[in-house]
């Protein structure tokens, strides 16, 4: 019994030969930084050092009548801020 031959697939072909360019270009680190377990190791968890500010603002729930809360949205992106700042100004905390 005669063993067929088949004839290789040029796609697949072509998506190996695509594969290995990307495992070499990866290992020579032209489109990826390889990391070494060490350097995994050291990186340290948690937000990086000044992200954080040193008075974060607190999440509350304020009940507002229906007309303010109106205008207050309406001045558009950045509502809260401004009423924040109202507040302070009112309270002469700036």
């Amino acid at each position: 019994m005669a063993k067929k031959t088949e004839k290789p697939d040029p796609e697949m072909e072509e998506f190996q030969a695509a594969l290995l360019r990307s495992v070499d270009q990866a290992m020579r680190g032209e489109y990826a930084v390889v990391h070494t377990p060490e350097q995994i190791q050291a990186r340290r968890r948690g937000r990086p050092v000044g992200s954080v500010k040193a008075r974060p603002k607190v999440q509350t729930a304020i009940r507002l009548d229906s007309d303010l809360l109106a205008v207050l949205r309406a001045t558009g992106d950045g509502w809260q801020t401004r009423v924040n700042s109202i507040l302070r100004e009112r309270f002469a905390m700036t």
